[in-house]
């Protein structure tokens, strides 16, 4: 019964019902997720490069990052490094916006129907991965063909509407089911870590009589810190498979092909592979993500994260 009244919360939510006890979106979640993702992921786009080069020819990129990335550069040119700002800025800003702004919204709901608060939570994050891989998904093909394919095309305007033509709309989606065994695990251990990572911080300040007020920076600084990492290993496995997903296109192969292939290639370390230079590029990323988030929320006048 829980479950269904949860289902009929969310349908009421998006469908504006006010019979249901939940308040209205608020946009400034919106914003602030839409800013923070597009500005976090548009500055780290040359570190998602290595990763992603390093991801689909591991055999060539062997020795760690920076060796990875003066490889790239002497092959490609330092312009290279920036493959993929265009559908990353425009498809995380888009993704941002749909998991902070459903995450927040979603919050209030789902504590409606499910007494504890940590379920809650999760049920929010996982609702609001959901969503945002689908907006994610025609931007990140993009992105990974730019990347595997420096020839395809020059950007977003030109590369996107080329991959349309060449495969269809629905094409953009085939990998869905990756995105989604990336982009959940990866809402669950950004999102939900940093409400309980702020919260625990904020406690403690109290517990040891610091003004909290005074210490938002460093409190949002080591809650996101703490968020990065566990989101960074949780969805490291399906990173690998949504990169693989995209590169190995052409061949027909699913998702299931896919990790199959990728576990015949070493087993459980072969998902990991790459996961030094996504720990650096997903720690830059969440870090600044999260802070600028409680940033431009507390600039449009909501609390900071674990204050309230």
């Amino acid at each position: 019964m829980r479950a269904k009244s949860l289902i009929l919360c969310i349908a009421a939510f998006f469908a504006g019902d006010i019979g249901v006890q939940a308040e209205a979106p608020d946009y400034r979640f919106f914003v602030a997720g839409g800013v923070c993702a597009a500005c976090s992921h548009g500055i780290t786009t040359p570190i998602d490069v290595v990763k992603t080069k390093i991801q689909t020819n591991p055999s060539k990129y062997k020795g760690g990052m920076l060796k990875a990335a003066k490889e790239i550069v002497a092959e490609e040119g330092a312009g290279y490094l920036l493959a993929g700002l265009g559908p990353t800025v425009v498809g995380y800003g888009l993704e941002g916006a749909a998991k902070f702004g459903f995450y927040e919204s979603l919050k209030p709901i789902s504590m409606q129907v499910i007494n504890n608060k940590a379920v809650a939570f999760l049920v929010a994050s996982i609702i609001a991965g959901a969503v945002a891989s689908i907006l994610l998904c025609p931007m990140e093909s993009t992105r990974i063909r730019l990347v595997t394919d420096p020839k395809f095309a020059s950007g977003l305007i030109t590369g996107l509407p080329k991959l349309i033509k060449e495969e269809g709309l629905g094409s953009t989606f085939d990998g869905l089911a990756a995105m989604l065994a990336k982009q959940v695990p990866y809402t669950l251990g950004k999102q939900v870590s940093f409400d309980v990572f702020a919260g625990i911080f904020y406690s403690l300040a109290d517990s040891m009589n610091l003004d909290g007020e005074n210490m938002k920076f460093v409190i949002s600084f080591g809650a996101a810190f703490c968020a990065a990492i566990l989101a960074c290993l949780s969805s490291q496995p399906g990173d690998m498979v949504l990169t693989q997903t995209y590169k190995g296109k052409s061949s027909g192969k699913g998702f299931n092909d896919i990790v199959s292939d990728i576990w015949a290639q070493g087993g459980l370390p072969a998902f990991f592979s790459g996961t030094g230079a996504r720990l650096v590029h997903v720690i830059s990323i969440i870090t600044s993500q999260l802070m600028i988030y409680d940033l431009v929320k507390m600039g449009l006048g909501l609390p900071a994260t674990g204050s309230h």
